[in-house]
Order: structure tokens, then C-alpha cells, then sequence
């Protein structure tokens, strides 16, 4: 089970058994390690143990490019409804943070991700995360794959209940929701670009998808000082596009 051990500001990712080597000292990871354990460096730096919780990931996974922020996968899950049970298929691993997240959440993942090395990236983060069991990375194009997808009789692999999508090509896969998809099932698709997005919409809909609706992302922090409280000066904080469209 990987933890955390946070000192101060410092966190850093650890497995039982590890030696880890900080500038406060050697942390030796004992095999059973639990939450809210103190563990000491060698030169006596007290660290104390937490449980990785589903936020940590998007700070301690290895990047490969830019990863769905939190507040995009929360919408992500909560208006699909994923759940213990769901079976999920996504294409644009990159991180993995958004397989991994739903993972966390009870589905089980077939994710797709073009780029071998991004792939090999992405397999590890998920034993970092603790779901490499329920997370199969599948190295190619999933637009390359959809035919076999759907010409294979294992219904215990398909159709899927949800199917999410952060790739260029999403409309195109899009297309074909309705037959990878359960009755009741769901789209849902992140874009960076609006025309990007403007495509999946006619695709949902040319489809046949039902309750089609694109969200734009932003969220302002509030500061609060002893002059009063206001939103942020800081930029505005848009991420970016997220079409959710159902097959009825």
C-alpha cells in the first residue's frame, strides 16, 4: 500500500519496505506501515504517515504531460455516476489520473493511450496508486480498436457503462457510443478547445445521444485578509471543456 510521509510542507510518495533518502535524514519504511504512524529519519526528523487519498495523486504521480485537474474529474464522476461495478473505457491515458481516480471510486478501467512510453508511465502510476488491478493500459489507438471492441462476444468486457475521452480524435470514437455503450450509459468527453468541442457535440447528436451539454470549467479561490474578502486577482482559472451526452 503506498503512503505518504509528510513533514511541514514536504511530502513524498513511499512504499513499505523502502529506504528513502531525504536531506533530514533516511527514512526506513517499516513493511507494515500504517496511517498515522511517526517515523523517524536517521537523524531523528519526525515524519508523520497518511493515507494517499485520490487529490494526492494529481501532485505525487510521474507527469508525462498536462493531467485533468481535480475539479474536472469530480465533474466527471459525478455526472456520469461512476460506481463500485462500472465498467469504464477511456482513451488519452497520459498520466493516468483520471483512470486512477476512477478506479479509486469501484470501476474497473480499459484505458488506451497512443505514445509506448507514456503508456509505461502510466502502468506504473497506477501501482502507485494501488488499482493496477482494476486498471488495464492498453498501448495503441482506440479509434484503431473500436471494430474488435465490438466484434468481441465476451459481454462480461462490453458494452461499457461509462466511456471518457481527452483525445484530439474524440469524435470519432463518439460515433460508435451507442454500440459501446449500455442503455443509460454515458459520454464524456474533456476538450482544450472550444471547436474541439463544438465536433463532439455534432458527433453526440448526429449519433443519436441524448442530453448532450458542454460545461465550460472555471473556478475562482477567494482571499480574505483583514481588509475584507473578494475572489482572487489572480488569472481566471478555466481548465477547460467537458461534454457529457448519454445513450438512451
Amino acid at each position: 500500500m503506498t503512503v505518504l510521509v509528510v513533514y511541514e510542507d514536504r511530502e513524498y510518495l513511499v512504499e513499505p519496505g523502502e529506504e528513502f533518502g531525504t536531506d533530514l535524514g533516511v527514512l526506513e519504511i517499516p513493511t507494515d506501515v500504517e496511517p498515522g504512524q511517526t517515523i523517524e529519519t536517521h537523524l531523528g526528523t519526525e515524519f508523520r504517515v497518511r493515507r494517499l487519498r485520490g487529490p494526492d495523486l494529481f501532485h505525487h504521480l510521474e507527469r508525462t504531460g498536462a493531467p485533468m485537474v481535480p475539479r474536472d474529474i469530480g465533474l466527471v464522476i459525478g455526472e456520469t455516476g461512476i460506481q463500485t461495478g462500472d465498467r469504464v473505457l477511456d482513451a488519452g491515458t497520459g498520466t493516468g489520473v483520471l483512470a486512477a481516480l476512477v478506479a479509486r471510486a469501484g470501476a474497473s478501467v480499459v484505458t488506451y493511450e497512443r505514445d509506448p512510453e507514456f503508456a509505461d508511465v502510466a502502468r506504473e502510476n497506477m501501482a502507485l496508486a494501488d488499482v493496477a488491478d482494476t486498471v488495464e493500459v492498453r498501448t495503441g489507438d482506440l479509434t484503431d480498436e473500436i471494430d474488435t471492441l465490438l466484434a468481441d462476444g465476451d459481454e462480461s468486457v462490453r458494452p461499457y457503462d461509462v466511456l471518457t475521452l481527452d483525445t484530439g480524435d474524440a469524435p470519432a470514437v463518439v460515433e460508435h457510443a451507442p454500440d459501446l455503450l449500455v442503455e443509460g450509459g454515458f459520454v464524456a468527453v474533456y476538450s482544450p478547445f472550444v471547436e474541439d468541442t463544438r465536433e463532439v457535440v455534432m458527433a453526440a447528436t448526429e449519433a443519436g445521444l441524448t442530453d448532450v451539454r458542454t460545461r465550460e470549467t472555471i473556478q475562482r479561490e477567494m482571499d480574505f485578509d483583514d481588509r475584507g474578502s473578494r475572489p482572487s486577482t489572480a488569472p481566471v482559472g478555466h481548465t477547460g471543456y467537458l461534454t457529457i451526452a448519454r445513450n438512451e
